[in-house]
């Protein structure tokens, strides 16, 4: 029973014991009065009878006054102090108490003050010696975590359980361009902490591949190490290098597997172009089989002096056509895997502006000859040996420099198909033909470096071309280089490269403790599970009459940690008209959800990111609603066990009044940004969850069943929508 349920029944208890008293006493002195003295008085009482009454409840009225004091300084108020305790013990150890009520309670709250107090200072002492004891630690950490992070190629770790423990940047970006799921806001990613890695992999082939490492170190192998090549759901290939993670413990100096880390390169279209070149080699090899067969017959017959005029110009004919049907499929063969005899060469996708940009660095400091920019086409990529191009540019600018004394050079580039235009350009005296072929054959040398290679050379490495162009009405020239152009990478690949974002919250080695569950969720402590904390802004607040989500935003919370990089945040275009109203109190204009995508696209997305979780959200009942709303419509059903942080705030503090998400922050010390937004509200939901959860440890809700029952009996989860 609740504090104010007691409070009100000591109050009506001692409002009818009065009235029973008096009443008593009452009825006791008229059975004492005989017959004649109650014949005197009845003529008296009875005109009084209100009176007597009113008094009567004007007594149980002051009764319950002063009992409503005592039941508040006796009930409330102790009541309202023990949650202030239990906030300070388990959530804000800085928050101290307001003395108030009876002075027996303002004693001790002075005396829990002065006990935090205490508390704060060895706390205090405590996280100092911590911090001293995990700074070589966290230096470790961070060395490891910088590593992770610039390494080019894609690395997982996981425990023997398969969920993921660790996972650098260039990781998610392959997971996530490796996933068939809708990619709505990032939702469609399959990589993350605490995830399983058999959402990409096969249960089966990594058993295999770990049973094979352990067979190695059974044998002692110098490189316990498993390679296979596997294809994900969405079709890709991808090569994999397995080796352990081995952990010693007393007594065990060889250590024994407690994870495996994985190394993958997306090889589909190595692949690709492996097998065209075996399709075009065949072609070649079983194609002109019998065209040499047809060769030999009528080469031998031509050898006989004796042999008729028309047999003759017979055989001449087939040896025509028989070499010419190979030449055409030479020329074929050469024109269809011509880039692919491109790639003998060491030559990688560059931004062409980055390019430029290193040849003018390169010119101005060891010519000091002045460079500019003329139309460079940001969208232009080239494949290119940029150290050996970028010799043989300065190379071209130092001998214009040194013999016609050019004083600037410039450079535009621009695309023409599958080649690019890099041209260099100068003013100033022309030359001639055989100067240009001069420079080209000549090993380069300038400013005291030298290459066994040409300007030929290198332009042959790259199977491009380069020739000398006059612009007669500019008094100008300029050399042309023909360069293969590669597709555009996106930008944000480049850039997620260089941000710090990858490094400390993408891992988490407490992980490895983590064991495979047989039982049900409802049996796990909170404290293992992984959730993901979501909210939603809608147009209004009727789902059943038509209103709409217009925005997700969620986050993961893993191994008692918010994960605020792994989240979930998109606009949705609800297909209706947006109320001015709910515009007020989230922001979200029509103008915002022009383009966005439906709740058809966004759903699935979601459902993704938030598989194999548990779901919190406050006032859970409202946002669950809009979700079923649309099972019928997209086929989503959301079947995990769903948490609200109303219910749970509820269940800790009873006596409370208020259980907004505003009220239950303020309590529990938690600071409230970008509030009515859905990211927003989802974060601070977090960080209240995060809080609760030791707080219901200490009533004994450790459980997500044990967490879920008692939400259920509290009374906002009678509330329905």
């Amino acid at each position: 029973m609740s504090p104010k349920a007691r409070q009100g029944l000591v109050i009506l208890g001692a409002s009818a014991l009065v009235l029973g008293v008096l009443g008593g006493a009452g009825v006791a002195l008229w059975r004492d009065f005989g017959a004649d003295e109650r014949a005197v008085l009845e003529p008296i009482l009875n005109p009084r009878l209100g009176l007597l009454i009113m008094i009567g409840m004007v007594g149980a009225g002051a009764a319950a006054v002063l009992m409503k004091s005592f039941a508040h300084d006796s009930i409330a108020a102790p009541a309202l102090l023990a949650d202030e305790i239990g906030l300070l013990v388990g959530t804000d150890p800085s928050r101290r108490l307001k003395p108030s009520g009876s002075p027996e309670l303002q004693r001790i709250a002075e005396a829990v003050n002065s006990l935090a107090d205490q508390r704060q200072s060895l706390q205090d002492d405590v996280e100092s010696r911590i911090r001293e004891a995990r700074l070589s630690v966290e230096e470790e950490r961070n060395r490891l975590a910088a590593l992770m992070s610039e390494l080019n190629q894609s690395v997982v770790v996981c425990n023997l359980d398969g969920r993921i423990l660790l996972y650098n940047n260039r990781a998610r970006l392959q997971f996530k361009a490796l996933s068939d799921a809708p990619t709505a806001a990032g939702g469609g990613e399959i990589i993350g902490l605490g995830r399983s890695i058999y959402l990409v992999f096969e249960r089966n082939l990594i058993v295999h591949a770990l049973e094979s490492i352990q067979e190695r170190i059974r044998r002692q192998s110098s490189q316990p190490m498993a390679n296979f090549v596997t294809t994900t759901r969405a079709g890709q290939l991808l090569r994999v290098q397995m080796a352990p993670v081995m952990s010693t413990t007393e007594g065990d100096a060889d250590g024994t597997v407690s994870g495996f880390v994985l190394m993958l390169d997306n090889i589909t279209r190595n692949f690709e172009s492996e097998t065209r070149r075996d399709q075009l080699l065949n072609s070649v090899t079983e194609g002109s089989r019998s065209s040499l067969a047809n060769l030999r017959a009528a080469a031998e017959m031509l050898e006989y002096p004796d042999l008729d005029v028309d047999l003759k110009d017979r055989f001449l004919k087939v040896i025509r056509d028989e070499v010419q049907a190979m030449s055409g499929r030479r020329e074929e063969t050469a024109n269809a895997f011509a880039d692919s005899l491109k790639t003998r060469w060491p030559l990688d996708d560059m931004h062409g502006a980055d390019l430029i940009a290193a040849a003018q660095r390169r010119i101005e400091k060891k010519l000091g000859l002045p460079t500019k920019l003329e139309d460079v086409d940001p969208a232009v990529w080239v494949k290119v040996d940029s150290f050996s191009l970028l010799q043989a540019i300065s190379y071209l600018a130092s001998r214009l420099s040194d013999e016609f004394e050019v004083r600037e050079v410039r450079f535009r580039l621009s695309s023409a198909g599958r080649l690019a235009h890099l041209d260099l350009i100068w003013s100033g005296q022309a030359m001639s033909t055989e100067t240009v072929m001069s420079w080209e054959l000549e090993p380069m040398s300038f400013a005291g470096e030298s290459s066994p290679l040409t300007v030929r050379d290198v332009i042959a490495r790259h199977d491009g071309e380069i020739w000398l162009q006059r612009e007669k009405t500019q008094h100008r020239a300029f050399f042309r280089l023909l360069l293969p152009s590669a597709l555009p990478q996106e930008e944000v690949v480049a850039a997620a490269y260089l941000k710090g974002d990858s490094r400390p919250e993408y891992y988490d080695f407490d992980l490895f403790k983590q064991t495979e569950v047989s039982h049900e969720l409802d049996d796990r402590l909170l404290s293992e599970l992984a959730f993901t904390v979501f909210d939603t802004e809608t147009t209004g607040l009727n789902p059943s009459e038509g209103d709409e989500i217009i925005q997700i935003g969620a986050t993961r919370i893993v191994n008692g940690k918010l994960l605020r990089s792994e989240s979930f945040d998109q606009l949705v275009d609800p297909l209706r008209e947006l109320p001015e109203a709910s515009t007020k109190i989230h922001g979200i204009t029509p103008e915002m959800l022009v383009g966005q995508p439906p709740m058809a696209r966004v759903l699935p997305a979601f459902h993704a990111f938030a598989a194999d979780t548990v779901l919190v959200a406050h006032n859970a009942a409202f946002d669950m609603r809009f979700l079923q709303m649309k099972e019928q419509s997209t086929g989503i059903r959301f079947e995990q066990p769903v948490l609200d942080t109303l219910l749970l705030s509820a269940v800790i503090h009873p006596s409370q009044e208020s259980h907004r998400l505003e009220a239950i922050s303020e309590r529990m010390g938690v600071n409230i940004m970008g509030r009515h937004t859905a990211i927003g509200d989802a974060i601070v939901t977090g960080e209240v969850f995060l809080r609760m959860i030791p707080l219901l440890a200490e009533m004994g809700i450790r459980t997500l069943g044990e967490a879920r029952r008692a939400s259920e009996k509290t009374y906002y989860a009678r509330v329905k929508y």
